[in-house]
């Protein structure tokens, strides 16, 4: 017979030790906004468009607010990238990260457009808890226009996802991803359209499906082109989540409505 006191500190203390995690994602964002390169704040229309996202498995619905902080970082080794999201839905219902890593020690050399990839990606959801932690390593090719105003890069890594299951029950552990992002500056400054599109293995049995596709593109109007306004480092545009596999089985394409402040 099992014991109903003994499920219910189990959830208590789960409950506790998913808040505590929540709590050190919100005071990691607080803490690196010093340095961050820009933090965003998203207006998300997905369960506008789509009603079983107003009550996904995920959580009480898909969160309608997302902030963003980001932060781009070279140095004479290389570059260090990440980013940290965390939705709201009464409160702080979520959070996740990505910080990779470009390893370059030839940067003067004739190969400083080839780099070393590494990168860890995790976060936690106040309903299902932690996500699964995935690591990755590959290669990366990058590269510029003469002024920088356009800069994009393909990057191929073997991905490691742990406790991941096929169909039949057999671990699927290790799965590849390619990623290519973008930044691209128009109209003087004024404009820029810049973002990523992710493909990779992952074994979803849940929802039979074995392979993930998921770009987010965005657009921005930079505010500090008008005149008088070059100390104001606002930014407002959309971003649009295209997905295949990713929210649910199947294709998604959702749009947010944004605004960006940039260090």
């Amino acid at each position: 017979m099992t014991n109903k006191s003994y499920i219910y500190d189990a959830k208590k203390y789960k409950m506790k030790s998913l808040m505590k995690k929540l709590l050190l994602a919100l005071l990691l964002v607080v803490g690196l906004q010093a340095t961050a390169q820009n933090v965003q704040l998203h207006y998300d229309f997905g369960r506008s468009i789509y009603s079983e996202l107003d009550d996904s498995a995920e959580a009480d619905g898909r969160a309608t607010l997302t902030t963003t902080v980001e932060m781009f970082r070279p140095d004479k080794f290389g570059s260090t990238f990440f980013f940290v999201d965390l939705d709201y839905d009464d409160g702080v219902s979520g959070a996740y990260w990505e910080i990779a890593r470009e390893l370059n020690f030839w940067q003067q050399s004739k190969m400083n457009w080839l780099s070393v990839h590494v990168e860890y990606d995790g976060g936690l959801n106040r309903a299902v808890g932690s996500y699964n932690d995935a690591y990755l390593a590959g290669l990366t090719y990058s590269g510029h226009s003469q002024d920088f105003s356009k800069t994009w890069s393909l990057s191929v890594m073997y991905k490691h996802i742990p406790h991941t299951i096929n169909n039949d029950g057999d671990k699927a552990n290790a799965n590849f991803q390619i990623t290519g992002v973008w930044g691209i500056s128009f109209a003087q400054g004024w404009g820029s359209f810049s973002g990523f599109v992710d493909f990779w293995r992952e074994c979803r049995p849940w929802q039979d499906t074995t392979h993930i596709l998921l770009a987010e593109p965005q657009l921005w109007l930079n505010l500090n082109k008008i005149k008088g306004w070059n100390d104001i480092h606002l930014s407002v545009g959309t971003e649009l989540e295209l997905s295949n596999n990713f929210v649910g089985k199947g294709f998604y394409a959702i749009p947010t409505i944004a605004a960006k402040w940039t260090f």
